[in-house]
């Protein structure tokens, strides 16, 4: 039976509108990106079958071209808006750090960094960085490394601080493995770059470590 063909309060599209966005499953949210199906499977039929083949959301929404365009359905032009779908996305949380106030919300500041950091496949170390209302200049990622880890040299996060006339800073890198807790070296690193920036008196306000479902904030731990 075609999605044209149900009742109307049970078709995606309706439903959302009546209900919003949080009363569909994974698979009916899915659908209304795909809009049709294949010959003989609805939209719904296609986004269930597509979930169940990634593994979930987190699966489709990581996959490499190669294998998103392996399924009846999807293609390349479905999986161009897809990755703009996700770009819009993290680009409204960074919108929510970079408001008139100052920077208030520790959890907002967790989200926004783990939906950036959480599914890269390499240690990124990266900064915020805030005026003097702590509102942010700027999200950028400095390093980059491999799965044991990125080489940060204090020396260019404080070029880098200066170049933006920054007067704070919230550091954050992913841990790969999906482990958020801070190694030794974690604590060491973050110590010689709070004493490089003290001598251009900037404060380091937080380090967060992503992990896979979690993150841990140096400021939650009395570290800083």
């Amino acid at each position: 039976m075609s999605i044209t063909d149900w009742p109307q309060a049970e078709r995606p599209r309706e439903k959302l509108l009546a209900r919003g966005a949080e009363a569909l499953s994974d698979a009916e949210l899915l659908a209304i990106f795909l809009r049709t199906g294949t010959r003989g499977k609805s939209a719904v039929d296609l986004a269930r079958e597509v979930l169940h083949q990634f593994g979930g959301l987190r699966g489709l929404l990581t996959a490499n071209e190669a294998d998103f365009c392996t399924l009846p359905g999807l293609g390349q032009a479905k999986y161009v808006q897809l990755q703009a779908v996700m770009a819009l996305a993290q680009r409204h949380l960074g919108e929510t750090l970079q408001r008139d106030t100052g920077l208030h919300s520790p959890q907002d500041t967790k989200h926004y960094l783990h939906s950036r950091l959480r599914d890269l496949p390499h240690e990124v170390f990266a900064c915020l960085f805030l005026d003097s209302q702590h509102r942010v200049i700027r999200y950028e990622e400095l390093f980059r490394g491999t799965l044991n880890g990125a080489s940060v040299h204090p020396r260019e996060v404080v070029k880098k601080t200066l170049q933006h006339n920054a007067a704070a800073l919230i550091f954050a890198h992913n841990h790969p493995s999906g482990i958020a807790e801070p190694s030794h070296a974690d604590r060491h690193l973050t110590g010689r770059l709070v004493e490089a920036l003290e001598l251009v008196e900037v404060r380091v306000l937080d380090h967060i470590v992503v992990g896979d479902g979690e993150c841990v904030a140096f400021s939650e731990r009395g570290w800083l």
